[in-house]
């Protein structure tokens, strides 16, 4: 008689890890849709608060006055609390301040709550980092990064027409409330459906024991205890700016975020004034292909994870695998100075989605810091990495706002390509072996 099987031994492995990435997924876009949906309003609270381009510069960069310098700190909660409570907390925060600015009637109110929505995102993506960390082996977590990261630029893609569409049908402020209502609502969704791999009850051993052969960090410093946690200590600052390697992302991170926040700030307001010279196309056709770049670099980021994954799998080199995407986007990036050669709205979408495809590409730079940070600094070294990238957020809206002139956008294409070689040198000349920092 054959030996019967067991029904368990029949039961293939759990895949939660991926229930977890769309909830990440999710996250991203409710997160960029409340950074971004002021740029799609611009014109009108222009007209309705009577700003001129570089207070509204100053609007724009206000969400980076916080974001940036409050990435520190955010690092240093990522480390320290579970995300399963941190998130839906922060969530819930800057859905409420984005809710309020339907609200705002003058410029200090849209400031202030600028101010507070880049003060409660700034944690976001150093958990996003660490919660990819522990649920996913070495081999998959570019893929993974990947993934979440596209969803900013998949959910801009589509929200761009609808946000403009909305607020065509029914004015700007509802942008803000239907944007703080879907934020709050997913706070709970998350409280409720997130765990760490060592908390989830219905992973199998199997699923959990390859994250940890691949070198997922399951188990987290985090702890439910909160006697047990890690205490923060300044040397831990210095320590993560000590390192030339470090340095080189914290550039790149910058450099590759001066494109982005173009497009999150100045690019819509660029798209339609250039509209306005155009006489065979109104408001409506144009908010379609606002989409195009955003939907270029989402096909940029997801190609950048999956070829970077199939070089580690294939034995390439880790140098190759993980920096090759990010040097030809890094190049990419540098043809947006031909917007500047062309007086083709068409042509000028086609060069700015082949610039925005080469910052999707580039945006698989954050597993370098799951790679190369040191193991119990993960979350701060993300909050400095991420800083840099407020650092962008801040000055990239006002020196647009100082370098425009009036309809002309020439020299802050010209700033945008300087910058894009710039980080183009860090990845060449300064980042060298991609390998784990000593901390």
């Amino acid at each position: 008689m054959s030996e019967m099987i067991e029904p368990a031994a029949l039961k293939p492995p759990t895949r939660k890890r991926y229930f977890i990435l769309a909830l990440i997924f999710i996250t991203v876009i409710i997160n960029y849709l409340d950074r971004t949906n002021i740029s799609v309003a611009a014109d009108e609270i222009q007209g309705d608060l009577n700003l001129d381009d570089i207070a509204m510069g100053l609007v724009f960069s206000a969400f980076g006055w916080t974001y940036s310098p409050c990435q520190v700190p955010g690092g240093i909660l990522a480390d320290l609390f579970k995300p399963r409570k941190l998130y839906p907390i922060l969530l819930t925060l800057w859905s409420f301040v984005t809710l309020l600015q339907a609200a705002c009637t003058n410029t200090i109110g849209f400031v202030l709550c600028r101010l507070g929505i880049g003060a409660f995102e700034a944690p976001s993506y150093p958990i996003n980092n660490r919660i990819v960390t522990n649920w996913f082996p070495e081999n998959e977590r570019a893929s993974a990064i990947a993934i979440y990261t596209s969803a900013q630029f998949l959910g801009l893609a589509v929200m761009a027409p609808l946000l403009t569409y909305v607020q065509i049908a029914v004015g700007w402020q509802a942008l803000f409330v239907g944007s703080g209502i879907l934020g709050i609502a997913w706070a709970v969704i998350w409280y409720m459906g997130y765990r760490d791999p060592e908390d989830h009850q219905t992973i199998s051993t199997e699923e959990l024991q390859l994250i940890k052969d691949g070198g997922g960090m399951v188990s987290d410093a985090t702890t439910a205890d909160p006697t047990q946690r890690n205490q923060f200590q300044w040397h831990e600052l210095f320590q993560v700016l000590g390192y030339r390697k470090l340095w080189a992302i914290y550039i790149g991170q910058f450099c590759l975020g001066t494109l982005f926040v173009f497009f999150m700030t100045w690019f819509m307001p660029f798209l339609k004034q250039t509209v306005k010279n155009q006489a065979d196309i109104d408001l409506e056709q144009s908010a379609w292909l606002a989409g195009l770049p955003f939907l270029a670099a989402f096909v940029g980021v997801l190609l950048s994870g999956w070829s970077s994954d199939w070089m580690i799998r294939r034995k390439f080199s880790t140098e190759v695998a993980r920096k090759a995407p990010v040097i030809v986007g890094m190049l990419l990036m540098m043809s947006v100075i031909g917007v500047n050669y062309t007086q083709s709205l068409t042509a000028m979408i086609l060069i700015l989605s082949l610039s925005f495809f080469g910052n999707g590409l580039a945006s698989i730079n954050w597993v370098f810091v799951s790679l190369m940070a040191p193991k119990k600094l993960i979350g701060l070294t993300g909050g400095v990495f991420n800083l840099f990238g407020g650092l962008a957020a801040i000055l990239t809206p006002i020196v647009i706002g100082y370098l425009k002139h009036e309809n002309d956008y020439s020299n802050a294409f010209v700033y945008i390509c300087f910058v894009a070689f710039v980080g183009l040198c860090s990845y060449l000349f300064l980042l060298g072996k991609v390998e784990r920092v000593e901390g």
